[in-house]
C-alpha cells in the first residue's frame, strides 16, 4: 500500500509547466499567416487589372474606363469627349445671315430690332398708355372722383396713385375709407379688362416715425397695398394671377417732401400698369414723352 501511495504521488509531481508555449507558437502561426496573405494581396496582377477594367468597361456600355481618359483610348472604344455646353439663342431674338455683296462676296447680316425699330414701339407703346389713361380719367371725372387720383406714364407703364387728398387713408391706418373703396370701384372694370400685370404699391409720408398701430413704415404701407388688392380681388372681381403688391414705407415720395401739404399727396397706394414692352423700348419712354412724339 505505502508502494502504492508513493508511485502515484511521484506520478502527479511530474506535470508539463511549458504548455503555454504551444498556444504561443499557433499565435505566432496565425499571424504569420495573415502577414503572407496581406502580402500576396498587395501584388497587383497586371492580368487581372486589366480584366477588371475591361469588365467595367463593357458594363457602362463600352464607355471610356474610368481609370484612363487619353484619346486613344476614346479611339479605340468608339467613343468621343462630351461637348460643351452652349447656350440656346432665340432665333426669333437674333437671326445673322449671310448676304452676297456687289462683289459677290458674302457678310453676316443681323437682324436684330433697330434703335428705329425699338423708337416706334416706344412711341405706339406710349400712345397706347396714353390713351388708358385718358380713359381712367374720363370715368373719374364722371363720378366726380378725379381729384382722388395722379396719373403718370413712366419706365414701367401708367402708374395711377391713390392719393390722400380727400382721405383714401387716414392716418396711422391701412383700411379704406368709403371714398376709396368708391375710387376702385371707378377704376376697376377698365383694369378687368387689360391683358397687362398690375402691380399695386403701398407708399407712407416722407416722415420717418413708428407707426401708432404698425412696427415700421414698412408694414404699413405693405398692409395697405394687400387691402388695395384684396378689395380689387374679392369686391371687384379682379383676378389675382395678374396682380402683385409691394412695399416702399416712406422711401418713394410722389411730391417734394419740401413742399407744403406733400404729405397728403405721399402717403398713397399705387396701382400701376405695366407696360409689357422690352427693356429697351420701356427706356426710351421718357424721351418720347418729352418730346411729345406719339403716334
Amino acid at each position: 500500500m505505502a508502494r502504492r501511495r508513493e508511485r502515484r504521488n511521484q506520478h502527479e509531481a511530474h506535470g508539463n509547466h511549458e504548455r503555454w508555449l504551444i498556444t504561443y507558437a499557433d499565435m505566432v502561426t496565425l499571424l504569420m499567416v495573415l502577414f503572407i496573405v496581406m502580402f500576396a494581396i498587395s501584388q497587383v496582377d497586371q492580368k487581372r487589372f486589366d480584366q477588371l477594367k475591361d469588365g467595367m468597361a463593357a458594363g457602362f456600355g463600352n464607355n471610356p474606363s474610368p481609370f484612363q481618359g487619353t484619346d486613344q483610348l476614346l479611339a479605340a472604344t468608339g467613343a468621343r469627349p462630351l461637348e460643351p455646353i452652349r447656350p440656346q439663342i432665340d432665333e426669333e431674338v437674333l437671326t445673322v445671315s449671310a448676304e452676297p455683296d456687289a462683289d459677290g462676296k458674302t457678310e453676316e447680316r443681323d437682324d436684330r430690332p433697330t434703335r428705329q425699330d425699338a423708337r416706334s414701339q416706344a412711341e405706339a407703346e406710349v400712345a397706347r398708355l396714353e390713351a388708358l389713361r385718358r380713359k381712367i380719367a374720363a370715368a373719374l371725372a364722371r363720378r366726380g372722383y378725379r381729384g382722388d387720383v395722379a396719373m403718370a406714364i413712366d419706365h414701367r407703364g401708367l402708374r395711377v396713385s391713390l392719393v390722400s387728398r380727400h382721405i383714401v387713408f387716414r392716418a396711422n391706418l391701412a383700411e379704406l375709407s368709403p371714398r376709396g373703396r368708391s375710387v376702385l370701384d371707378v377704376l376697376a372694370p377698365v383694369l378687368r379688362r387689360l391683358p397687362n400685370q398690375i402691380e399695386i404699391a403701398g407708399h407712407t409720408n416722407q416722415v420717418p416715425v413708428k407707426p401708432k398701430y404698425y412696427p415700421t413704415d414698412w408694414e404699413l404701407s405693405a398692409a395697405r397695398a394687400v387691402n388695395v388688392l384684396r378689395y380689387l380681388h374679392e369686391q371687384r372681381g379682379l383676378g389675382v394671377h395678374n396682380m402683385s403688391a409691394t412695399a416702399y414705407g416712406h422711401e418713394q415720395p410722389l411730391v417734394d417732401p419740401a413742399k407744403r401739404g406733400s404729405q397728403a399727396m405721399n402717403k398713397r397706394v399705387d396701382v400701376v400698369v405695366l407696360s409689357g414692352a422690352s427693356d429697351e423700348v420701356r427706356s426710351l419712354f421718357a424721351t418720347v414723352l418729352q418730346e411729345g412724339r406719339t403716334p
